[in-house]
């Protein structure tokens, strides 16, 4: 508690509030309905490579307080990829992500928590808009935080002015899927559990006698160490095999039941198996992760910063090198634009995640290659012109004798 009490301070000053109400009298009280998808195997597959793509972006910010502050320590639990990674976790689950903006005793940002709230309720204090989270943890029930200092994202952003809708549209799809792979499971018991029947022509046996009977067969004829496989049996017995074909969910069918949650989270078998095509990547990327990181980076700027603090240009921005998602061999193929002075060579090995090299900051250009005019000619680039040599001293003439 002592932790955070700390991230979080003393938010008591705030509990004589009322229900904030939004346009059309809509009061503004949540609880993540479906909130346990993530319990499903097939939605936390989507949901991975969205977070695990997510951390890779690198913080940006004109206070480079800031910026060291992303990238290293957020809070006392997780580092820069941890925070962004939990964020885009919490925004896929729940629709709506706070992030809690801790400020020191002069109102700077110290810290940046993503809040992992039960539910919230928008309410009013001192004509202020406040956020009241309940958690269903025991650390701590209840939290009342201002507006100000909070960082929102939303997902399906359409009737609350708070905060994005719920998951609901996604459970008949879970549901349908749970009670198929029930299905295949009660299948597989029930095939196994009934072979046959064995009838005895022996008439008046009581019951003791048959289980007897069924019993003796089972052992001597079904157990495996009847090797053989021939079961031989008297005039009295009879054994009628039963054959069960239980009916199941096709594949076809379940395949399409798992393309609906792809489309849900805007990702495809490649993407959640780890091997998409660079076209894919890319298209991935512009859909699913450039999106999120313009969202973040426009909200952390707003409410880290004052107003007079942005007209002078202070920012944060998140922001994933587009090539880190191409291939291997569309890298090394930008080798040809270095020796061209389109990049330099530092720039090239950052590709690569490789450390910057002494002169790499330098453009470089092969010595076949030159700018060219308009008209196709190619520049030439001029030589100094020489200056002209002093013209040498004539040696002084030796007087004559006339001349004496």
């Amino acid at each position: 508690m002592g932790v955070l009490q700390k991230l979080f301070g003393n938010t008591k000053l705030y509990q004589k509030y009322t229900t904030f109400k939004e346009l059309g009298s809509y009061r503004a009280i949540f609880s993540p309905f479906g909130g346990q998808i993530y319990k499903s195997e097939l939605v936390r597959a989507c949901i991975r490579p969205l977070a695990e793509q997510t951390s890779k972006a690198n913080p940006h910010s004109s206070d480079k307080r800031i910026e060291k502050l992303l990238t290293y320590t957020p809070n006392p639990f997780m580092n820069g990829k941890d925070f962004l990674a939990k964020c885009r976790n919490i925004l896929e689950v729940k629709n709506t992500l706070f992030v809690y903006i801790v400020r020191d005793d002069r109102g700077r940002a110290s810290g940046f928590y993503p809040v992992p709230y039960a539910s919230y309720e928008a309410v009013e204090y001192q004509n202020g808009l406040f956020i009241k989270f309940t958690f269903s943890s025991n650390a701590m029930k209840e939290l009342i935080v201002p507006w100000a200092d909070l960082a929102v994202a939303r997902k399906d952003y359409l009737f609350s002015d708070i905060g994005g809708e719920d998951n609901a549209a996604l459970l008949p799809t879970l549901e349908m899927i749970n009670t198929t792979n029930q299905g295949v499971a009660n299948a597989v018991k029930s095939t196994s559990n009934l072979r046959g029947i064995l009838k005895n022509t022996k008439s008046m046996l009581d019951s003791e006698d048959i289980k007897k009977s069924r019993d003796q067969f089972v052992q001597d004829y079904l157990s495996l160490e009847n090797a053989g496989g021939i079961a031989a049996l008297d005039p009295t017995m009879e054994f009628i095999p039963i054959t069960m074909s239980p009916v199941v969910t096709t594949y076809d069918q379940m395949k399409e039941f798992r393309e609906n949650v792809y489309r849900y989270f805007g990702v495809n078998e490649h993407i959640v198996e780890g091997c998409p095509t660079e076209e894919e990547q890319e298209a991935f990327y512009q859909q699913r992760i450039e999106p999120f990181l313009v969202a973040l980076s426009l909200e952390f700027t707003k409410k880290v910063f004052t107003e007079r603090e942005r007209g002078f240009g202070a920012f944060i921005e998140f922001a994933a090198d587009r090539l880190q998602f191409a291939s291997s061999k569309t890298k090394l193929s930008l080798v040809s634009m270095v020796d061209r002075g389109a990049m330099t060579p530092n720039e090239w090995r950052a590709v690569f995640n490789l450390p910057a090299i002494e002169g790499g900051d330098l453009p470089i250009r092969r010595l076949d290659t030159a700018a060219v005019d308009p008209d196709g000619t190619t520049v030439q680039e001029e030589e100094p012109a020489e200056e002209p040599a002093e013209p040498a001293e004539e040696p002084a003439e030796e007087e004559t004798d006339d001349q004496r």
